[in-house]
């Protein structure tokens, strides 16, 4: 069986995650996402989610793409992920090429072209407009 992890806070979900998660699936037979937890994100992020860890990992695990949510709590453990889960594939999106070329020596690294025109970034930015020109 060929396992693939991908990692992400996935708030707001929209069709561009829907789209990584369809593409990473794609490149095995179980999907892994390991979702960033409330306080990695607060702690080391700066982000705050408009949704809880707990309901974002409800969402994830209903998408027919997703085999397995795991919490990701901190930047260096994707490496032991990736040994711990016997991974073939590591996938992020482009936007982080380059930055996980230390995995190639235990996994295949893809970096998969993010969904133009869609971003949770630009979601928040739209609705504070809209909420700020009402």
């Amino acid at each position: 069986m060929k396992k693939v992890i991908t990692y992400g806070t996935f708030d707001l979900l929209h069709y561009g995650h829907i789209e990584l998660l369809r593409r990473a699936s794609k490149l095995g037979d179980c999907l892994i996402v390991a979702l960033s937890t409330d306080e990695f994100n607060s702690r080391e992020k700066n982000k705050k989610t408009y949704f809880s860890y707990e309901e974002r990992k409800k969402m994830l695990e209903a998408i027919r793409y997703v085999d397995k949510v795991i919490p990701e709590e901190n930047w260096e453990q994707k490496r032991t992920d990736v040994v711990d889960f016997d991974i073939d594939v590591f996938v992020i999106g482009n936007d982080w090429t380059g930055h996980f070329d230390d995995l190639k020596d235990l996994c295949e690294v893809v970096y998969l072209e993010r969904t133009p025109d869609i971003s949770t970034s630009q979601i928040k930015e739209d609705l504070h407009d809209k909420k700020t020109n009402a």
